[in-house]
């Protein structure tokens, strides 16, 4: 059973607005991650349903968040339908997310008022999402569907729309100056948040550094 409501993620992702996407087979490596984000800020993170068994890893990475990381919302992501999504809400999962949308994802999450941020590559699919219950919708590959100035121009005429980008996010002031100007709620970032380099060094402050900065980044941008 999910820790926190729906509002309550939604609420962490708004005051929080990064959001890490990664995946690792490692248990261990995986809870030094998400402990070095948590140490930079992070209150909400995405591990990816991506490899063999990445359900036996979730379980163990929930229970141990509950313990270390208590202030951390942790999500499940890569989900593309509803019987996976189950399976993860199960183990605990605070919220899901999906490369794309679907409908039966939506009925098995509001049943149990978890939060499901499906991915959306136009704006008939943001509408959609939005009629289905999102509070938040995923555009993804955001830089490839038309980046920062596609957030702009989805504001424009729906600006209760409630955005979060991944793909073609980057750590930098220059990065996410643009996307946060351009009016996103929060964005997801995945590898340029972990340089491979970073992870097989065992060099978690780094990635609390990183984390730090684009927090810092975010702020000023925000105006506050």
């Amino acid at each position: 059973m999910a820790k926190f409501s729906r509002l309550e993620v939604y609420n962490l992702m708004k005051a929080a607005p990064m959001v890490p996407v990664f995946y690792h087979k490692d248990v261990e490596t995986a809870k030094a991650v998400i402990k070095a984000c948590y140490d930079g800020g992070v209150r909400a993170f995405e591990f990816t349903n991506r490899g063999d068994f990445a359900y036996e890893t979730f379980c163990e990475l929930s229970k141990w968040v509950d313990k270390e990381c208590p202030e951390l919302a942790l999500g499940i992501g890569s989900i593309v339908d509803a019987p996976t999504a189950s399976i993860f809400m199960q183990m605990g999962a605070n919220f899901i997310v999906g490369p794309l949308l679907n409908p039966d994802i939506f009925k098995v999450c509001n049943r149990r008022q978890v939060a499901y941020i499906p991915g959306c590559g136009s704006v008939s699919e943001v509408g959609y999402a939005q009629e289905l219950g999102a509070e938040v919708v995923k555009l993804f590959p955001a830089g490839n569907v038309g980046g920062p100035s596609f957030v702009q121009n989805v504001l424009a005429p729906m600006p209760w729309t409630s955005v979060m980008v991944t793909g073609g996010v980057e750590p930098t002031e220059a990065n996410l100056t643009e996307w946060f100007k351009a009016g996103v709620s929060c964005v997801g970032m995945g590898s340029k948040l972990f340089p491979k380099e970073v992870i097989e060094a065992k060099e978690w402050a780094k990635i609390t550094t990183i984390s730090k900065e684009a927090f810092a980044t975010i702020a000023k941008v925000r105006g506050y």
